[in-house]
């Protein structure tokens, strides 16, 4: 099957024959037939997180299934799926808590289904390796999709939007009638965007640094629409009496940003960190101004999306129109033309790009 492969960090990728193995005892085979691009596969490309290479990276995809493992049971031949980075033992700490996102065996080092045609080893990218013409993966990195959902919207379900979405229902468990700063209005803020006007915030407030994208963040439910410039905090506090917001979402993987954000927040705020930084990255508060105001930091990686029960939800929603999908996209290329998608991602102009098998 062709692949795009990264071979050098921060060199473009290759388009190359490689193989791929067949499906272990809960594994699925799926033929990709869409596969968003994220910033954290950039992130991954550019050597910003590490890694060893040669890599196939994609995570945002959805597919049909073309065989199944021996002891899958949930998924048949023909089934179309969501495919995510979520993988999860069902047996750790995290996992029987509900937690899957947070689980101690995610990623094992199993072997990666993928090679060269010569046999060396290809390295799976977040054991989903999208940018490929079919993909192995875990049982529970799927979920089933109606069939009348077209391939590209449905990808956009397996990360930017349980990201945006579940960082405000499941990780800051939003209160309806609260208050949102939402800081970058990409792809994952116009979820998350999407995703407080779906809880029911009585005011949200979208800061970006380019006007478009703020047009956007008021076509996916934003009240109020601020560049982000020096007079942010005051503009901020002119909207909110001076008492801040309730919640803080920071969608960018920008350190500064993280570092001022809790500057926003009300008495009994919550910051949710969505975005990912560097990984040698730093940012320093004073604990005892959190304290005092009872205010909180939390994590949300994926969302903290349990994918059996989140999923279902989010296209119901979808199907009764209150779930924008197809507005996300802004571009569809071939999987030939990926190093032109990367490019046009990094402007900064476009909602989500979509590779298209």
């Amino acid at each position: 099957m062709k692949a795009a492969i990264c071979r050098e960090f921060g060199a473009p990728l290759t388009i190359e024959s490689v193989h791929i193995s067949e499906p272990g005892a809960q594994e699925i085979a799926v033929q990709t037939k869409a596969c968003a691009i994220c910033h954290s596969d950039i992130a991954y490309a550019s050597g910003k997180w590490g890694g060893t290479l040669p890599a196939v990276y994609g995570h945002e995809a959805a597919g049909i299934v073309t065989r199944v493992g021996a002891h899958v049971t949930g998924f048949k031949k023909g089934d179309h799926v969501l495919v995510t980075l979520i993988r999860s033992c069902g047996k750790c700490g995290a996992c029987t808590s509900g937690q899957p996102t947070s689980c101690a065996r995610a990623y094992d080092d199993d072997p990666s289904p993928l090679s060269t045609t010569d046999g060396a080893p290809v390295v799976q990218g977040m054991k989903t390796g999208g940018f490929a013409e079919h993909m192995v993966v875990h049982e529970s990195q799927c979920v089933a999709l109606p069939e009348s959902l077209p391939f590209d919207a449905a990808s956009l379900l397996a990360c930017g939007v349980i990201t945006g979405v579940g960082a405000v229902v499941n990780s800051a468990l939003f209160q309806t009638g609260s208050t949102a700063l939402v800081i970058g209005a990409g792809g994952v803020g116009l979820n998350t965007i999407q995703g407080c006007a779906i809880a029911g915030a009585s005011s949200i407030i979208a800061v970006d640094l380019a006007k478009e994208k703020l047009m956007a963040a008021k076509e996916f439910g934003a009240t109020e629409a601020l560049l982000s410039d020096e007079s942010l905090g005051d503009k901020v506090k002119a909207l909110t009496n001076g008492q801040g917001v309730d919640y803080v979402f920071v969608t960018v993987g920008i350190a500064s940003v993280f570092q001022t954000a809790p500057d926003f927040l009300a008495a009994g705020g919550k910051m949710i960190m969505v975005g990912m930084t560097g990984i040698d990255d730093e940012v320093s508060y004073k604990p005892v101004n959190l304290a005092a105001m009872n205010q909180s930091l939390i994590g949300s990686r994926m969302g903290q999306t349990v994918l059996p029960r989140d999923i279902p939800w989010l296209l119901k929603l979808h199907s009764d129109g209150r779930l924008k999908l197809d507005e996300l996209i802004s571009n569809r290329y071939s999987l030939e033309e990926i190093n032109e998608a990367f490019a046009n991602t990094l402007e900064g102009h476009s909602r989500r790009n979509v590779i298209v098998f």
